[in-house]
């Protein structure tokens, strides 16, 4: 695995198996992005898979900070609705926002997983400090000008590799159709 790669890739966090792909695979902690990774860019939602995911992880003990490099008030909004800790202002990939996340949450790095929609934010992040990192498709394709840039870079090194769980949301989704 190159270091510019994520350990794994899905359609979005809710195809995160929380017992399998965290707890089993030794994990405890998860440094969360934010936008594009559990709300969405266009409504500035919490979509209703996502809360159910992250009550459930939350319920199966692990720990969560958000790590962020939107430094508005509503990302802090966001935490206090959520009741976690969060890092704005990150300045993702620079390592001093994961290393204060971890010690908010009292982590270490090899049992903990970073979890975001962005090659060069999220996944070198985790990289440059050793830890695991899984990366999500953002929930929309609406987001800000540097970031869709940056979209070009991650297409370069992700190539045509399918996101796990894309094919569950096909098949969900003409599911739904056909039974309309």
């Amino acid at each position: 695995m190159s270091f510019v790669e994520p350990e794994r890739y899905f359609s979005r966090i809710s195809m995160i198996d929380i017992q399998k792909d965290i707890v089993d695979a030794g994990f405890s902690h998860v440094l969360l992005d934010i936008d594009n990774t559990i709300l969405t860019r266009d409504t500035h939602e919490v979509p209703r898979d996502v809360s159910f995911w992250l009550s459930k992880a939350r319920g199966a003990g692990l720990t969560f900070c958000l790590v962020s490099n939107n430094w508005h008030e509503s990302v802090y909004e966001l935490a206090g609705r959520l009741d976690l800790p969060i890092v704005a202002k990150a300045v993702k990939p620079l390592p001093p926002a994961f290393l204060l996340a971890l010690k908010k949450i009292g982590a270490k790095r090899k049992d903990t997983v970073v979890i975001g929609d962005q090659l060069v934010t999220d996944v070198l992040g985790a990289h440059f400090l050793g830890m695991t990192a899984y990366m999500l498709q953002p929930l929309v394709e609406q987001d800000l000008k540097h970031t869709l840039l940056l979209r070009n870079v991650e297409r370069a090194f992700m190539g045509d590799r399918e996101p796990e769980g894309a094919s569950c949301e096909i098949s969900e989704t003409t599911q739904t159709k056909t039974a309309n």
